[in-house]
């Protein structure tokens, strides 16, 4: 198999980016190119077309390479949930709860099976894979049950990129400390370099380039500039770093940034928009007055939905869903809206009966069976008959509530009236469907509703879906790191 590894000295180097770059700019050359992630620790999925779970990540390298994402592209993946536990999800399917310790334990064979039937299956319908690592390949406290990256080079013989982030700083020492660490057969797959989001003036840096060079005997093959893109986030870690550089916008939306948050990729499609500053806010901050208040999903409802009570995040809710604030919840947060959740096996850790925040007139019981589907449905809110897709990840199965409820108080948010809710005012909406916003006219839509609260003039609904923008981004990416990128070393 040809293959091409990505690894980097650190987390957050940017290895998802350059590897999903190498996959549009390879496909754009002609070759069929598949992305490939052995292990990936995150809560932002994404779910395949037979319902299988993989990291978003991969998700988008696989829109890069111009291929549908299968769950052999991300064999593993790790949902962490707290207490040193997380879901363990194998070739797409769960396979339960583990502790660390007991992962690595009781899981390295399998998961390195997982891996080798996966890139065995990738090898028979692509021409290359690219491949990227987790974290730094050099932590030498867990080298010997890393499955994600030197592991995986040495299994294909791949010729590994080195990824280093400048921005950071101390770059050099980073690179130098990462090939000192690794066994003398690793370091051989290491045929470049690349010193990722720099700033400064390429002049200045040559003198470090060229000692470098002389030092590892190791060429240096890209200096990236810093792009100042939307690329959808692997892991929460990167909302910390995440910042808006609108100098001016009309609407304001507030996201919680819950402690367990996933798929906040939902509202890129957001941030996309011109006219909205989204804030990741902390449960324990003060709400204020924005224009729309977002509780996103979670990978752990009931924690969650008792610290946002323990701060007070939840009472502030309430308070600004009852003066007319608009608030939606997508997946853990349309639980968190409703009546009560029930967790009777324990699942997401003491058995028992929650108060939500009463806002939706639903029940939600959490069980062992993970609902994983992609959906198609049509909206009757805010505008009747738009066309929706998008896809559900969930372990609670809600139901309405009828008794005591006015049956005009609440509408279903789609033909399919397990998939969401919405009061008469349209303040309060639910939804289990996560990529909601990628949907052009509903988002639009929805931002309708806020504008005229405000005053403001309604934005032409007639926009295509998110996925246009999402794909000159990748275009935008190839193109600006295959300027600064010699691939030619690993090519050969």
């Amino acid at each position: 198999m040809k293959a091409i590894m990505v690894v980097g000295t650190t987390s957050h180097a940017g290895k998802s980016l350059i590897t999903a770059a190498i996959c549009r700019i390879l496909s754009q050359r002609g070759w069929r190119v598949a992305p490939f992630k052995g292990q990936n620790m995150a809560l932002n999925a994404y779910v395949t077309v037979n319902g299988g779970e993989i990291g978003y990540a991969q998700a988008v390298q696989a829109w890069a390479a111009g291929v549908i994402p299968w769950v052999e592209m991300n064999p593993i993946l790790l949902k962490p949930q707290g207490d040193m536990t997380s879901q363990l999800i194998v070739k797409g399917k769960p396979v339960g709860k583990v502790h660390a310790q007991d992962y690595y334990e009781q899981y390295f064979e399998l998961g390195w099976r997982a891996i080798e039937e996966s890139l065995q299956h990738l090898a028979t319908e692509f021409d290359v894979v690219i491949c990227e690592g987790a974290g730094s390949p050099a932590e030498i406290n867990l080298k010997h049950r890393d499955l994600t990256n030197m592991r995986v080079a040495k299994y294909l013989n791949a010729p590994t990129l080195l990824v280093v982030d400048i921005d950071r700083g101390g770059a050099f020492a980073h690179v130098i400390g990462t090939l000192e660490l690794l066994e003398p057969e690793e370091r051989a797959l290491i045929r470049g370099v690349v010193i990722n989001k720099f700033r400064g003036q390429r002049s200045l840096l040559e003198p470090g380039i060229k000692w470098l060079e002389e030092r590892t005997g190791i060429p240096v093959v890209g200096v990236i500039p810093y792009l100042d893109t939307m690329f959808p986030a692997e892991d929460s870690l990167d909302l910390l770093e995440r910042k808006s550089y609108k100098s001016s916008t009309e609407l304001n939306i507030s996201v919680i940034r819950l402690p367990r948050i996933s798929n906040f990729t939902d509202f890129d499609p957001l941030e996309s928009e011109p006219s909205v500053t989204i804030k990741y806010l902390s449960p324990k901050h003060e709400l204020g007055r924005p224009d729309a208040v977002i509780i996103p999903g979670t990978k752990a409802t009931i924690p969650d939905l008792l610290l946002l009570q323990k701060t007070g995040m939840a009472e502030a809710i309430q308070n600004y869903a009852a003066a007319g604030g608009t608030v939606l919840g997508i997946c853990g947060g349309f639980q968190i809206l409703g009546q009560i959740i029930a967790d009777p096996e324990g699942i997401e850790g003491q058995a028992g009966r929650y108060q939500g925040l009463g806002l939706l007139p639903i029940k939600t019981v959490i069980t062992g069976q993970k609902i994983a589907r992609q959906r198609q449905v049509t909206s009757n809110y805010p505008q009747m008959g738009l066309p929706v897709s998008g896809f559900e990840i969930h372990q609670g199965r809600s139901r309405t509530e009828t008794q005591g409820v006015d049956p005009q108080a609440y509408h279903p948010l789609f033909d399919d009236a397990n998939l969401g809710l919405v009061d008469r005012c349209q303040s309060v909406w639910g939804t289990y469907l996560h990529g909601i916003f990628d949907n052009g006219p509903w988002r639009r839509a929805w931002l309708n509703r806020l504008r005229q609260q405000r005053g403001l003039k309604s934005l032409p609904t007639g926009v295509a879906n998110y996925r246009d923008q999402r794909e000159n981004l990748l275009d935008y990416i190839a193109r600006e790191i295959e300027r600064h990128l010699d691939l030619t070393p690993f090519l050969s």
